[in-house]
């Protein structure tokens, strides 16, 4: 097995693929909206990648956060709200909006275990701030580092009885970003003392199963790398100041805040210790870089991949009751 994960190029396997997947056994996949048509046809493809695999605790992602970013949509899926919308719950009414998220979530690992999906990209644990980039503001939980480590814990909590495995970032935080890493590299320049307010949530849910990092310079800790690329900020920041001992994954490594080749993105990533590389966009040439420029997954890395693969049960609950309660609760914001 080696430390990736890697998207799909469509809404089947292609023979190229399967070959592919089964000669460097990546330890995961990652789905997007061209992989997605209907129910059945997206739970073939889940059920493919289990049979290629031989085991049933595939790693099978998704990005479903709701709002701006959601994978699966109407009119097959319902439409999710995204984190803004608990935010403004929690203004007036703290618990509700807790509660909202818990059922939120729980809704969200429902419809996603129905089609064979296994961990979902959620939740954001960035703190918004009045200049944070769109990108993660019509996304975020809210302002207030506790308010978003409150509804974080929640959306856990509630993808895990839904049967889906929950990943917190964008580690250590990506609130302070003024520009989208999908585009440009962000540096940030507040000093180590401001930036407890970003690590708190993180702090907070530091017994998440799965992270993942920002692709951000944060000039208090590491001038010359951005998070996802410095040793610096994975094992002092994220592994002993925050805690954090779970599987951690980059984000996309196709993002323009990194530059070079991807092999030479993955293999920084994984040298700077990282446990896993996300790889998006299914463009063979650049898996088979990526593949030939990794080493075999870390023992210790392996075991963490399992131990969130292991965190969660059989889902739980009812679709159409969560939603209602959801909506109930959020009709009050």
């Amino acid at each position: 097995m080696i430390p990736a994960i890697f998207g799909l190029a469509g809404p089947v396997l292609t023979a190229d693929e399967r070959a592919f997947f089964a000669d460097v056994r990546p330890a995961g996949y990652i789905l997007f909206r061209r992989n997605v048509v209907d129910r059945a046809q997206l739970r073939a493809l889940t059920d493919s990648l289990r049979d290629l695999e031989g085991r049933a605790d595939v790693a099978i992602l998704v990005d479903q956060e709701g709002g701006p970013v959601a994978r699966l949509g109407p009119p097959e899926w319902p439409a999710f709200p995204a984190g803004p919308a608990f935010a403004a719950l929690y203004e007036v009414a703290p618990m509700s909006a807790i509660e909202a998220a818990r059922a939120n979530a729980q809704a969200l690992g429902l419809m996603l275990a129905k089609v064979g999906i296994t961990v979902n990209c959620l939740p954001i644990l960035d703190v918004a701030r009045a200049d944070t980039t769109r990108a993660i503001a019509t996304r975020a939980y809210g302002a207030e580092p506790m308010r978003v480590a409150a509804m974080g814990r929640a959306v856990l909590e509630g993808l895990a009885a839904g049967g889906v495995v929950g990943v917190v970032k964008h580690m250590p935080g990506h609130g302070r970003a003024l520009v989208d890493s999908h585009h440009l590299l962000p540096t940030v320049t507040a000093d180590d003392t401001a930036l407890e307010d970003d690590l708190a949530p993180f702090r907070a849910l530091a017994a998440a199963p799965m992270g993942m990092t920002s692709h951000i310079v944060f000039e208090a800790w590491d001038r010359d790398r951005p998070a996802t690329l410095s040793p610096t900020v994975i094992e002092d920041i994220i592994r002993r100041r925050i805690g954090f001992d779970g599987l951690l994954m980059t984000d996309d490594i196709d993002m323009k805040a990194l530059s070079g080749t991807p092999g030479d993105k993955a293999a920084a990533a994984i040298e700077a210790g990282c446990d896993l590389v996300l790889d998006c966009w299914a463009r063979m040439p650049e898996m088979v870089e990526i593949a030939a420029r990794l080493p075999a997954i870390s023992l210790r890395a392996r075991k963490r991949l399992d131990a969130a693969m292991a965190s969660v049960g059989s889902p739980s609950g009812d679709l159409a009751a969560l939603i209602a309660k959801r909506d109930a609760l959020l009709a009050h914001a």
